[in-house]
């Protein structure tokens, strides 16, 4: 099997929730002590989310974090989180090593349980720049995003409550997804954020939940695992 390479600290929190699901999917999928070769980079969250640079220093730090995964043997390699993406292509062209999306992975998942019209959950930068609405427009999917006060306010819980393993707000996250099931008629919601699943899973509302840390890791061991 081929080594992963995860660039993690993304929050740490969302880092142990991907090797949890790494953990399990590898229980499901393989017999029993079979585990795919893994190797985790942990950035100093503080460095890259207040970098004065702003993307341009997050895009560096994310880069040093690739290709030191390449130098210890990383096969395949992938960013827990999903705002990163926004410099996804900027990454990849600094490494050999094939790097997997977690808006591909996800928009794959939606497509294949039938949803069409989903709402795009995460933070602020995820459900107000053009990179992750875009990609899974391209897909066919219809997307919805929360309006401008309601992502602040998602935005703040991802980063004041759930980064820090606090759930206090899991009632607003669920009453705001049920909100968009009833007046926009939205088929599924992408957790587009991967402290999101700490918080809401499925069952907890009534429509699709697309767990992008899950999906993402699943993806990941099944191309480890092909010959």
């Amino acid at each position: 099997m081929r080594k992963i390479g995860i660039i993690g600290g993304t929050t740490p929190e969302s880092t142990c929730y991907y090797y949890r699901k790494y953990i399990e999917i590898s229980r499901e999928k393989f017999e029993k002590y079979v585990y795919p070769e893994l190797i985790i980079y942990s950035i100093n969250f503080k460095e890259f989310f207040q970098n004065p640079e702003g993307w341009e220093g997050r895009k560096r730090i994310l880069i040093n974090a690739a290709k030191a995964l390449e130098r210890a043997g990383a096969e395949l390699i992938a960013f827990s989180a999903n705002t990163p993406h926004i410099v996804f292509d900027d990454v990849q062209k600094e490494v050999n090593v094939p790097m997997v999306s977690i808006i591909d992975a996800v928009a794959e998942e939606v497509k294949r349980r039938g949803v069409k019209k989903v709402l795009l959950l995460g933070t602020k930068t995820t459900m107000t720049a053009d990179f992750y609405i875009n990609a899974l427009r391209e897909k066919g999917l219809e997307v919805v995003v929360p309006n401008d006060e309601e992502k602040e306010e998602l935005n703040r819980i991802i980063f004041e409550e759930l980064a820090f393993e606090n759930l206090k707000s899991k009632d607003w996250i669920v009453n705001l997804i049920e909100k968009y099931a009833k007046e926009e008629g939205i088929e599924g919601v992408i957790l587009g954020c991967t402290e999101l699943p700490l918080a809401i899973k499925q069952g907890d509302v009534s429509i699709e939940v697309f767990d992008s840390a899950e999906i993402h890791m699943r993806k990941l061991i099944e191309l480890a695992s092909q010959d």
